[in-house]
């Protein structure tokens, strides 16, 4: 493989960050990069805005009784707080985010398909926000983020229409982006790449636009006939009209398991780039992780009746979800176990994107067994609708999700800035973070336990006084656990910030990637690359050699490979 030099070095004024600037440049950018910056930076204020819900929610826990809400003001705070971090957070963050910025330039493409559908599905984003935002300012909704009728129908609450019409807009968002994803990899593959040598980060993007296209549809729907069933009264799901409530369970979940895949599948693929560039070998099972990601995706379509074992469906459908529940566990357990085979043996450096992708191993595994007791009927009616369920929920979505994005977000910050931040203070924020989420989240599994019923605003009327006392002290660790967790995440965003103004400038290779993205300057240049980059294999790190002058890593020139992996 031929090394390839950029023919400008890193911030000069060609590269995508200074190519034109000014707001307007911004705002009317076909570059995928820079719209992939636009995302990341929304989704970092929704995160921060729905990280203020949670905290609320959490101190007005830590003491039984009311604290500093009413019981109203806390049916809307963790209703926001899920539907924000659900539908404007985790996502769009990695697809939209990280995927918009990244998937052109490990394709060796100039830029996705469509640049025009994707600055549009940008703007659908952002005007699904606003009416999030206009939902807040007209009173809130406290159906919870899954709005469940009857009871979202007959709530005497505006916000229901306008979060409805959010969700509804974001979803034409989500499947704009994942319809051009898939175009992008069918048709801009640079010559040599075929599909098993594409990094594992584009068959997870692929694998979950397939879902964002085929599933999102559904809830778009869902939420419409909502809408219309709400202002018009003609008896789709409400029971005293002739409707059936269970049935917009259905419909939602139909939608909502497949979408913790479009969550958990890009960190995945995430996960799978950080393991090998940082253990410095190659990819261990490459083509089961691949497939895996597919069968991952297929089993999510067959498995939204796990959450609802309660509602009265059949014995005979109860037993088959819960069979498919277990199936889908067999290719994550690939997944694990190929990460920690390609670990074995290998030059790991612990750096800050080492570090989240072993915290997402850890905290997904957690997840990930704490879904047996939630998918086996029996225990599953003991655990239902308590804290258990929302322990396992954010130990996979949030816990293993969001932070193999902060991770990827990491790995690829000297690409996106040109900058390097600090190492020390990376780890710090990382294992920070960790502790932070472990003391906040793994409480609750014992609160759980205990018959703890979660969106509870008080545990101290109705339960015994040993009971509640119990209750007290669990809620007061998970209450003081989110308080670090968020002094980890403003420690991190500090250093980052700092970086932009102060960091060293970035090499176009300080990890020793052998994928494409790789082989240009950091910033990329407008149009990605000088020229076309020769295709090889993507896990192969023998072709990767220091480079002293450049302070990074560089591909060794006329690079011939010893053996096939």
């Amino acid at each position: 493989m031929t090394t390839l030099t950029p023919s400008r070095p890193a911030f000069a004024p060609s590269n995508y960050l200074t190519h034109s600037r000014g707001v307007l440049s911004w705002a009317m950018t076909l570059d995928h990069k820079r719209i992939g910056i636009m995302y990341l930076l929304g989704v970092l204020g929704s995160f921060l805005l729905g990280g203020i819900f949670a905290l609320l929610v959490r101190t007005e826990l830590i003491w039984p009784g009311q604290t500093i809400m009413t019981a109203d003001q806390y049916n809307r705070a963790f209703t926001l707080h899920g539907a924000i971090m659900v539908f404007l957070v985790i996502i769009p963050s990695v697809p939209a985010a990280l995927g918009n910025f990244v998937l052109p330039i490990m394709l060796g493409a100039k830029d996705v398909a469509f640049p025009r559908l994707n600055l549009g599905s940008f703007y659908l984003w952002v005007l699904g926000a606003v009416l999030a935002v206009l939902a807040m300012l007209s009173g809130g909704i406290d159906t919870g983020w899954t709005f469940y009728t009857p009871y979202s129908i007959e709530a005497d609450r505006q916000g229901v229409i306008w979060v409805a019409s959010a969700v509804f807009i974001l979803g034409f968002s989500s499947i704009f982006t994942g319809i051009n994803f898939i175009v992008t990899i069918h048709r801009l593959r640079p010559q040599g790449m075929t599909w098993f040598r594409m990094p594992l980060f584009l068959w997870a993007l692929y694998a979950t636009a397939v879902i964002q296209v085929l599933a999102t549809p559904v809830l778009g729907i869902t939420v419409l006939l909502l809408m219309v069933e709400k202002v018009m009264g003609i008896g789709i799901f409400d029971p005293s009209l002739g409707g059936d409530p269970v049935l917009f369970q259905h419909f939602f979940w139909f939608y909502s398991h497949p979408a913790v895949y479009i969550m958990i599948l890009p960190a995945m693929g995430i996960v799978s780039e950080l393991i090998s560039v940082h253990s410095h070998r190659h990819i261990f099972g490459y083509r089961f992780i691949a497939f895996s990601s597919v069968a991952i995706a297929i089993f999510g379509f067959l498995v939204w009746g796990h959450h609802m074992f309660a509602s009265g469906q059949s014995p005979l459908m109860n037993a088959l979800f819960s069979m498919i529940t277990f199936s889908v566990s067999i290719p994550s357990a690939i997944k694990v176990f190929n990460w920690l085979a390609t670990m074995y043996r290998g030059r790991i450096s612990l750096n800050t994107p080492m570090l989240y992708g072993l915290s997402f191993i850890f905290i997904f595994t957690i997840g990930g067994l704490t879904g047996i007791p939630l998918g086996t009927l029996a225990t599953d009616i003991h655990l239902h609708d308590t804290y258990f369920v929302v322990a396992h929920f954010h130990y996979v979505m949030m816990g293993s999700a969001l932070i193999a994005m902060i991770g990827g977000m990491h790995h690829w910050w000297p690409k996106m800035t040109g900058r390097m931040y600090s190492e020390t203070a990376g780890r710090i924020g990382a294992i920070g973070v960790f502790l932070g989420f472990n003391f906040t989240f793994f409480p609750q599994f014992m609160l759980g336990s205990l018959g703890m019923p979660r969106r509870y605003f008080d545990y101290q009327a109705g339960f015994s006084q040993d009971l509640t006392e119990l209750f007290h002290v669990y809620h007061f660790l998970s209450t003081l656990g989110s308080y670090f967790m968020a002094l980890a995440f403003f420690w991190t965003a500090g250093y980052l910030l700092h970086s932009l103004f102060r960091g060293e400038r970035a090499p176009a290779n300080p990890w020793g990637g052998a994928s494409l993205e790789w082989k240009c300057s950091s910033p990329p240049p407008h149009d990605n690359f000088a020229e076309q980059p020769a295709v090889g294999d993507c896990y192969d790190y023998d072709q990767i050699e220091w480079d002293e002058a450049a302070k990074g890593y560089r591909f060794r020139e006329n690079y011939t490979p010893a053996a096939a992996h």
